[in-house]
């Protein structure tokens, strides 16, 4: 089972990490189009700006399961680490549940938050809200299904105290 986590896990992150590298990509270029026509172009187009904030607005979130696949996430382990064992174990699958049932709940919401966004419109683009709005849930279910293989494929050890060579 833990093999099956950590395969599927890192299948799940290279998707989400090619995701979110086209999309900085579309951001980056985005932008640039945004500055050559204020400064050089001159035509005036109304969307560059708002379709960058959309797309930082996705990349942003989708990252966010890519934190919690590599374990990079901020993780305070000053306290934990100073556990024995196999309490420190139990306290980090506890924090793993929690931070699963977090994920859950912005899913729930968030499906509504999205749906929401449907009767509303962007600004300049004129489309719909709810694509935009649509990056929380869907992140959130990533990173709900990410957490729970994480969880699987680390079961509490992945906060083991490092000690530098020569000391113990």
């Amino acid at each position: 089972m833990k093999s099956w986590a950590e395969k599927a896990s890192a299948r799940i992150n290279a998707a989400v990490e090619a995701m979110v590298a086209f999309l900085m990509l579309a951001l980056v270029l985005d932008v640039w189009l945004g500055v050559a026509d204020r400064y050089f172009l001159g035509w005036q187009l109304p969307w560059p700006e708002e379709m960058a904030r959309y797309l930082m607005i996705w990349a942003a979130m989708l990252a966010v399961s890519s934190g919690i696949a590599r374990r990079e996430h901020i993780g305070l382990t000053a306290l934990i680490d100073m556990l024995p064992t196999a309490l420190r174990r139990a306290v980090l699958i506890v924090v793993d549940l929690l931070v699963l049932a977090l994920f859950l709940y912005v899913l729930w919401y968030g499906i509504g938050f999205a749906n929401g966004g449907a009767s509303r419109q962007a600004m300049i683009l004129g489309a719909s809200l709810r694509p935009f709005y649509a990056a929380i849930p869907v992140a959130a279910a990533i990173a709900s299904v990410q957490i729970a293989l994480v969880l699987m494929r680390d079961m509490g050890q992945h906060s083991e105290p490092r000690h530098e060579e020569g000391t113990a």
